[in-house]
């Protein structure tokens, strides 16, 4: 068995700075390191906790259909939990990510807002329910 102590997603994308304005500043996810050099730009930001969430293609369906009527996202879409869905998924927008439907609350009573970034990744943006 594997310890492993950090889960890491590597995303790259066609436009760094526009990229930077949704994840770092919009979204509000603190920059932990720039290790930017002559060869490349990097940042490292941090995402808060970490988890794997596994679907096969009928869930995947299910929750395109139920976030936005219809299947559209890839094999790769992250989920992050926020205080205020809406309110995130506002801010990104304005940002420059684009709004993918309408935010919607769940069967299991959360609330969730479906964007995509300007590098077309798809973001769910989920606030938990009361129960």
């Amino acid at each position: 068995m594997t310890d492993v102590q950090e889960f890491r997603i590597t995303l790259t994308v066609d436009d760094f700075d526009a990229a930077v304005r949704l994840y770092r500043d919009a979204l509000g996810l603190p920059e932990v390191a720039d290790w930017s050099s002559d060869q490349g730009r990097v940042l490292l930001l941090d995402a808060g906790r970490a988890t794997l969430e596994l679907f096969d293609e009928a869930q995947a369906a299910m929750v395109d259909d139920l976030e936005v009527g219809r299947r559209v996202s890839a094999k790769v879409r992250f989920a992050l939990q926020v205080p205020d869905a809406d309110a995130a998924a506002a801010s990104l927008v304005d940002a420059g990510a684009t709004a993918v439907a309408d935010p919607v609350l769940t069967p299991w009573g959360d609330r969730n807002a479906r964007v995509a970034a300007p590098d077309g990744m798809q973001l769910t943006l989920f606030a938990l329910g009361d129960g």
